[in-house]
This record gives C-alpha cells, structure tokens and sequence, in this order.
C-alpha cells in the first residue's frame, strides 16, 4: 500500500518536472530565461503538490473531529488552511526568481 503511493507521488512529481521543463523550452529562448521558467515552475508546482499532500491528511481529521463535535469547527478549520501558507510561498518565491 506505501509503495503504491510512494510511486503514485514520485510519478506527479516527474510529471510535474517534466512538463515544466517541456513548457519553458521555447524557440531561441536564452538558457538563463528557460532555468527561470523552469524555476518558477517548480517553486509554484512543488508548493501546491506539498499542500495537496498535506491537507489530504488533515481534511479527513477535521471532518472526524467536526462530526463527533461541531464546536471543532473553528479551530478544524485553522488547521485545515496552515498548509496554504505552502502555495503563497511558491507564488511569492516565483515572483522573485529573475
């Protein structure tokens, strides 16, 4: 069951390598500005992909936790979002990537 997800996470991963490589690659593009495109890429990409994994895990805590007792939900809902803080960071990153 690990190894399946193990390989599941590693193949998202390659993909998500992979097609940023393929859509940075442009005709007569200067190979500083493709490794830019490439890194934005990445630092956007891997902090979502960081985040999906993330909450996978605490959604499903959060929906037990708000089922046994509806006075959970706020502070559920604090958890649920700490792991956003992933994708704001890969966007504020990429924009400093030159």
């Amino acid at each position: 069951m690990k190894s399946v997800k193990l390989t599941k996470t590693l193949l998202i991963v390659a993909v998500a390598i992979l097609a940023t490589v393929a859509f940075a690659a442009e005709e007569g593009a200067a190979a500083g500005s493709s490794l830019a495109a490439i890194g934005k890429g990445l630092a956007i990409g891997l902090g979502l992909l960081g985040t999906g994994m993330a909450q996978t895990a605490i959604g499903a805590a959060a929906v037990g936790a708000v089922a046994e007792d509806r006075r959970n939900f706020g502070t559920a809902l604090i958890f649920f979002l700490i792991p956003e803080t992933l994708a704001i960071f890969g966007l504020a990153f990429s924009f400093l990537i030159n």
